[in-house]
C-alpha cells in the first residue's frame, strides 16, 4: 500500500510541475517532426521507405531517458522544499519509496511515448495493431524505463546539485543515444564503432521495438533476450538506488 501512496504522491507532484513533462518531450518531438523530414530525404537510398517510422523506436527510448532523468530532478526539488526528508522519516520502507518513484517515471514515460506515437500517425507511420505487438512494446518500454529510472534516482542521490546532475546525465544519455541504431541502420558498421553500438543495451531494445512497430514482426528469441537483459539491469539499478537511499537516511 505504501508503494501506491508514494506513486500517487509523485504523480500529483508531476502534474503540479507539468513543465517537466513539456521539457522532456520537447526535444524528441522536434527530432520526430523536423529531423525526420530533413534527414528522411537523404535516407531514401538506404531502402528505408518511411524514415519517421524508422527513428520512432529510438525517439521512444529517448523520451523515456528524459522522463527518467526528470525523476532525479524531482529529488532535488523535494529536498529544497523539505518534502524529501519528511518522506524519509515516515514509517515507510525504503524499497517502497524507491519503487514508487521509479514507477511514476515509468508511467510518465508511457504517457509521453503515447503522445509521440499519436503524433507519428500524422507523418504516415503505420503501426501494426495487435495484442502481441502492443504487449511486447509495453513490456520493452517498461523494462528500459525502469532501468533508466533506477540509474537516474541513484545518481541524483550522489551529486550535490541539479547542474552537476544534468551534466552527468547528458554525458551518459548522449553517447547511449548516438551510439545506437536510433537514427541510422548499423548493419554495415564495423570496427570499434560497430562494437560500441552492439554493446549498447538500448541498441537491442530499439531493434526489437523497430521490428514490432515498423515491420510487425515478432522475433520471440530477440525479445526474450532483450527482456532478460533489462530485467537484470533493472534489478541492479533498483538495488543500487535502494542502497543510495539507505545511505541518505544514515546521514
Amino acid at each position: 500500500m505504501s508503494v501506491l501512496t508514494i506513486l500517487h504522491r509523485n504523480i500529483k507532484w508531476r502534474f503540479h510541475n507539468a513543465f517537466t513533462i513539456v521539457i522532456t518531450i520537447l526535444q524528441p518531438m522536434l527530432w520526430l517532426v523536423l529531423y525526420s523530414a530533413i534527414a528522411g530525404q537523404t535516407m531514401q537510398n538506404t531502402g528505408i521507405e518511411n524514415y519517421t517510422a524508422f527513428i520512432l523506436p529510438g525517439l521512444m527510448v529517448l523520451v523515456s531517458f528524459g522522463t527518467c532523468s526528470s525523476g532525479g530532478i524531482m529529488n532535488y526539488l523535494m529536498k529544497a522544499d523539505g518534502s524529501f526528508y519528511r518522506v524519509l522519516i515516515a514509517p515507510i520502507r525504503r524499497s517502497s519509496i524507491v519503487l514508487g518513484q521509479l514507477l511514476e517515471a515509468v508511467l510518465c514515460s508511457f504517457l509521453e511515448v503515447a503522445i509521440m506515437v499519436i503524433v507519428s500517425l500524422f507523418f504516415f507511420v503505420k503501426i501494426p495493431i495487435s495484442i502481441p505487438v502492443v504487449f511486447y512494446t509495453v513490456v520493452l518500454v517498461f523494462l528500459s524505463s525502469f532501468f533508466m529510472a533506477g540509474l537516474c534516482y541513484g545518481i541524483s542521490l550522489i551529486l550535490p546539485n541539479e547542474v552537476m546532475y544534468e551534466t552527468v546525465m547528458n554525458a551518459i544519455v548522449l553517447p547511449i543515444f548516438f551510439l545506437s541504431t536510433a537514427l541510422f541502420p548499423a548493419n554495415s558498421i564495423t570496427g570499434a564503432l560497430g562494437v560500441a553500438i552492439n554493446l549498447n543495451p538500448f541498441t537491442h531494445t530499439m531493434n526489437a521495438l523497430r521490428s514490432l512497430i515498423l515491420y510487425g514482426e515478432i522475433d520471440i528469441k530477440q525479445i526474450i533476450l532483450v527482456m532478460a537483459l533489462f530485467v537484470v539491469l533493472g534489478c541492479i539499478s533498483f538495488g543500487w538506488a535502494h542502497s543510495r537511499l539507505k545511505k541518505e537516511t544514515n546521514l
